[in-house]
């Protein structure tokens, strides 16, 4: 089971490279779902696959800090695969736009605008869950309007 957690929590081993962990996770994510293609599944699919991952990455997350010995370890990135998958819900399926949610999930997730740094205090793996979820859900916002003025 701690084995299990790990992979999980560490999205089978991302969470271990060396520099930049959560940035290689967010981009194994964004390429895994516009290979898919992400695009074409209905919401409600997302949305579930989204849920899977969030719940599953509560405890793995929570196992984690006990098991890396810190809050938040860096090897812990399935956070950041429920958080990419969230910003990318409803775009187009054009590099561009995951691209784009990409580099703008990495930015929110790194500056944490309110209330995404309140989430962390959360209890657990919730709290670090929940920050790039939140994250993921303003750069889909940011998203969704710029589609309205950009022609990409």
């Amino acid at each position: 089971m701690k084995k299990t957690a790990i992979a999980v929590a560490t999205f089978f081993g991302s969470g271990y490279l060396p520099i930049a962990p959560g940035t290689w996770a967010s981009a194994f994510t964004a390429l895994i779902a516009f290979l898919a293609p992400w695009a074409a599944a209905p919401l409600l699919l997302k949305a579930g696959v989204t849920a899977f991952i969030f719940i599953i990455g509560i405890p793995a997350a929570a196992y984690s800090e006990v098991h890396f010995g810190r809050h938040d370890p860096h090897p812990c990135v399935i956070d950041e695969v429920a958080g990419q998958l969230v910003s990318l819900w409803l775009l187009p399926h054009r590099a561009a736009w995951y691209v784009a949610a990409f580099f703008l999930f990495r930015i929110f997730d790194i500056i944490k605008p309110f209330p995404v740094r309140k989430s962390e205090s959360l209890p657990k793996g919730l709290g670090i869950m929940t920050d790039d979820v939140l994250a993921g859900g303003y750069t889909l916002a940011v998203l969704l309007l710029a589609q309205r003025f950009l022609p990409l």
